[in-house]
């Protein structure tokens, strides 16, 4: 027998153990959450709003203030502790939302929102139904935006994987049960209403009546069952002034329930009007179940990456004297917990590996299809899957603090991207209703004239049915969210707003060299000698000063080997380093002490003199001492293997090219010509990397920049749209539009080629819904339009749009092979 959760009351999962104290008996939970908010509900003493609840479950809603209290408890900071995230001054939490039916409900939600004081941002994801919200801490609480959600129409809660997975599947079964009752009541009435359309002058008048009251005992389940999703939209519309998708249907359901009623109370015999409504209901629900379906498999790339993260992992608590291990849940782990991960077994938290050699696949998150081997000391990352041998993993971040939150946020805040089409539709859209909604008063006045009530009514109820622009609010939102899932399984995030829209027009393209175009490993290419020192000898100098470096330059020389060489003795005294310039120290070379410098040869000029006239290509790091100047070290920063591909399809797109960087001009300039690039500036601090956008853009240039620095921050906020590599720094990953994971620079021309195939399924979306309304409204207004065939009609309209967005999930092979998951 399964249990149910004594919070919630959905089943619990096998193998979970979370418990609560109440009355003294432990009572089960479904998940953490469930589990705080209980236990902070009894601690808080209010227990008897369990028996309550279990007592008038089934007769009476929970009183307001009850509701009130309970929703309160999410305030404490012990709940929140799970889900809520703290960021300086605001604070941020992921809700699912409840009630949603189309995207004026978003619009809605948003509106309510974001108007109130303490609010900083919304995303809301109308594919599924989860909203990410931040807030003023000191302004407004936790509890005051679920009350708002509340008092809006809707509910709200914590988000968790397998509550909205289960709230997925109960609204799935409701679906169907409502349209089998739909589909069995059309048929049930039609039965009913065949014999009046052969043979309706034939039949006496009791045998009529007969056949009406058994449409009607048909149709009522129909109307007050499988209509209640229609009517509780509108009521939610009504309740805040406004006028929704459900209005028109709404009101058309009970003007034709009402005149079937009223033709049979009064045998006015004009039509039983009872088995249109059954047909009506049938095709809307079912317009509206393939909507659901198709809405979901739109977006449910971040739904899969949530659910990537497992419940539980194996702790090991007394590592490393023992090697036991006991089940404890993720969300209790903290950092420098030790964990193991099995063959097959998913990493439950961001870390380091501490013991055992693997390979983990990494493809749910960069696309990259083959496995990468894990050795200990190298990082492993939430969300990726251990495949052949077993790994203690020291726990760096957990939570909402790992990469693969990170990457969920930007997803959603793709997901709740608006461009500037999608906001017109919706302004449009809900003119259009308002307007539709008064055009029926004056068509079934007309009509009624011109006939008489009955084909008045036919008429008006196929005008509020057929002209409902769902087709038009879906056209820009389904193509987005379709768009951005197949992007992110082929590595590629969006998470800036326009990012698409703008991708689509983009004109230049910037690249940053250091880690962009190149692999960010130098290395020692060649040492020129300036003095009469021998190559060994100066490189054990160089390696003595940047012995106590991290920067990329200095791990090249200090990696850099002379084979079958004899290194001085050599005594390091006072260190001098200047940061950006060199580093410097008093050395004791063979028992000659004197000043080293190493860097640039400004710098090591001011010790060692004149500089000197050299030549070479890649960056140039010198080496003097107090006699002079000794020896040149070039560098050269390897390109990465995918950049002239990328160059070179990029520049078959009619796109203009940059590089920006703040190196050497001679490294620059050679790596501008290594991958064909004209334009290139070198020796660029961030400001002038400004200037240089700023300059593009007066010109009427769309700009997209791609860079990974500290440096690039404010030249990616700058830019029209910007890209970060994802090993790039965070304050760069975090400024930037859009985040590419696997780091191969043959996505960007791939992200460009989607971003515009993305704007032309926009384009034909909306005038597919603009004109689809265009030619419906006459045709409906003229009368060639049943209501049944209007039903169908708008579902109709509404599954184009979404077929055609669906063609965006179809992935597009690259130019020269193709991506790493398609393989």
């Amino acid at each position: 027998m399964k249990k149910t959760c004594f919070h919630c009351g959905l089943d619990v999962p096998e193998n979970l153990h979370l418990t609560v104290r109440y009355e003294n008996e432990d009572r089960e939970t479904c998940c953490a959450g469930c589990q705080a908010v209980a236990q902070s509900i009894i601690d808080a003493g209010l227990g008897s709003y369990y028996k309550q609840r279990t007592a008038d479950a089934q007769k009476t809603e929970l009183p307001p203030q009850e509701i009130l209290d309970q929703i309160r408890l999410y305030d404490l900071p012990e709940v929140q502790s799970d889900f809520v995230e703290t960021h300086g001054g605001t604070r941020e939490a992921v809700l699912m939302l409840g009630g949603i039916t189309c995207a004026a409900c978003v619009w809605l939600i948003e509106q309510q929102l974001l108007r109130t004081d303490g609010i900083v941002r919304i995303d809301l994801n109308y594919s599924t139904h989860r909203c990410r919200v931040v807030w003023e801490d000191g302004k407004i609480r936790l509890s005051d935006i679920l009350l708002k959600i509340r008092q809006t129409g809707y509910t709200a809660a914590p988000y968790d994987a397998q509550k909205i997975e289960a709230a997925n599947q109960k609204e799935r079964k409701q679906y169907i049960v409502r349209l089998a009752v739909a589909g069995l009541g059309m048929m049930q009435t039609m039965m009913f209403a065949l014999p009046t359309y052969l043979y309706g002058g034939d039949i006496e008048p009791d045998f009529l009546q007969i056949l009406h009251w058994g449409g009607f005992l048909m149709v009522l389940p129909v109307v007050f069952y499988c209509a209640v999703p229609f009517y509780q939209g509108t009521l939610r519309d009504l309740k805040n002034r406004r006028v929704g998708m459900d209005t028109p249907i709404t009101v058309a359901i009970i003007m034709t329930f009402i005149a079937g009623v009223y033709s049979l109370a009064t045998n006015a015999g004009q039509g039983m009007y009872f088995e249109s409504i059954a047909m009506l209901l049938f095709f809307l629900l079912g317009g509206r179940f393939m909507e659901q379906i198709a809405r979901r498999k739109a977006g449910d790339a971040a739904e899969r990456l949530v659910k990537l993260i497992p419940a539980f992992c194996h702790h090991m608590p007394d590592y490393p004297d023992t090697q036991e291990t006991c089940e404890a849940a993720v969300v209790k782990l903290k950092a420098g917990d030790i964990v193991m991960v099995k063959p097959g077994e998913t990493v439950p938290v961001d870390g380091t590996v501490v013991e055992g050699s693997s390979a983990v696949n990494e493809a749910m998150l960069t696309g990259e299809s083959l496995p990468v081997a894990k050795m200990p000391s190298e990082k492993v990352t939430a969300g990726t899957l251990n495949t052949q041998s077993p790994l203690i993993i020291r726990t760096d971040r957990t939570g909402s603090s790992t990469r693969l939150s990170h990457i969920v946020r930007l997803l959603d805040r793709a997901l709740a991207q608006k461009p500037r089409t999608a906001e017109l539709a919706e302004q449009y859209a809900s003119s259009f209703i308002f307007g539709e909604l008064l055009l029926a008063v004056p068509v079934f006045i007309g009509w009624t004239l011109y006939a008489d009530a009955h084909t008045a009514l036919w008429i008006t109820v196929a005008l509020l049915v057929i002209t409902c622009p769902c087709a038009l609010s879906l056209a820009t939102p389904t193509a987005l969210a379709a768009s951005t899932g197949t992007l992110a399984r082929e590595g590629i995030l969006i998470g800036g707003k326009q990012a698409i829209e703008t991708l689509a027009q983009t004109t230049d393209i910037i690249f940053d060299k250091t880690g962009t175009l190149t692999q960010s490993k130098p290395a020692v290419r060649r040492i020129e000698l300036l003095g009469s020192m021998t190559e060994a000898q100066v490189l054990a100098v160089a390696q003595s000063l940047e012995q106590q470096s991290e920067h990329p330059l200095a791990r090249a020389i200090l990696n850099h080997n002379i084979s079958d060489s004899i290194a001085p003795e050599i005594q390091v005294g006072q260190r001098l380093n200047r940061i950006g310039e060199g580093v410097g120290a008093q050395l004791t070379v063979n028992g000659e002490t004197q000043v080293w410098a190493l860097g640039r040869a400004s710098y090591v000029a001011e010790i060692s003199g004149k500089e000197p006239q050299t030549e070479g290509g890649g960056s140039a790091v010198y080496l003097g001492s107090q006699s002079g100047f000794q020896a040149v070290f070039y560098l050269q920063d390897p390109l990465k293997d995918s950049a002239a591909e990328a160059v070179r399809q990029l520049a078959g797109k009619n796109l203009t090219l940059h590089i920006l960087s703040g190196d050497r001009e001679e490294a620059v300039a050679e790596t501008a010509r290594a991958l064909g690039i004209a334009h290139y500036r070198a020796q660029a601090m961030p400001e002038n990397k400004l200037e240089y956008v700023k300059a593009l853009q007066k010109e009427g240039k769309k700009v997209l920049m791609i860079g990974d620095g500290i440096n690039d921050a404010p030249v990616l906020a700058q830019a029209d749209v910007s890209a970060a590599a994802a090993g790039g720094t965070d304050i760069a990953r975090d400024g930037a539009d859009i985040v590419l994971l696997n780091e191969d620079l043959r996505t960007v021309a791939h992200l460009l080629d989607q971003a515009r195939r993305t704007r032309h399924i926009i384009r034909q979306n909306l005038i597919w819904a603009g004109a689809y309304n265009i030619i419906a409204v006459p045709l409906a207004v003229l009368g060639y339009v049943q209501p049944w065939i209007a039903a169908l009609g708008m579902s109709f309209s509404s599954l184009v749009v979404l077929g055609n967005a669906m063609r965006l999930h179809k992935q597009v092979d690259m130019p020269s092979e193709k991506m790493p998951s398609e393989q």
